[in-house]
């Protein structure tokens, strides 16, 4: 890595994308998102895309407090929880898909 964080050019990374590899996460999560960390990424380290499930959103929302102010939000309104789990995730997956869109 040069000293500002990114790879140097021709770099392993940079060849795995030339041989057409598509490098992706398999976390997404709000504090990913909230830190800045997946755009690093994006930009740094080649990452294209990003995976979530039900398993991947469980372990998002058990660690740390990113979603506590959703979370008190939905529960204020009387949301249910297959309609909090909707509104999490369709928020999460669309702000990744709009800071991935400029790689897609």
């Amino acid at each position: 890595m040069t000293e500002t964080g990114t790879n140097p050019l021709g770099g392993p990374l940079d060849r795995l994308t030339e041989a057409g590899v598509a490098i992706w996460l398999d976390d997404l999560s709000r504090e990913r998102l909230r830190t800045g960390n997946l755009a690093e990424l994006v930009t740094t380290r080649r990452v294209v895309g990003v995976t979530t499930n039900p398993t991947i959103f469980a372990n998002a929302l058990a660690k740390g407090d990113a979603y506590e102010a959703q979370l008190t939000e939905l529960a204020g309104h009387r949301a249910d929880v297959d309609e909090a789990v909707f509104a999490i995730t369709t928020d999460d997956v669309r702000e990744a898909a709009d800071l991935l869109r400029r790689v897609y």
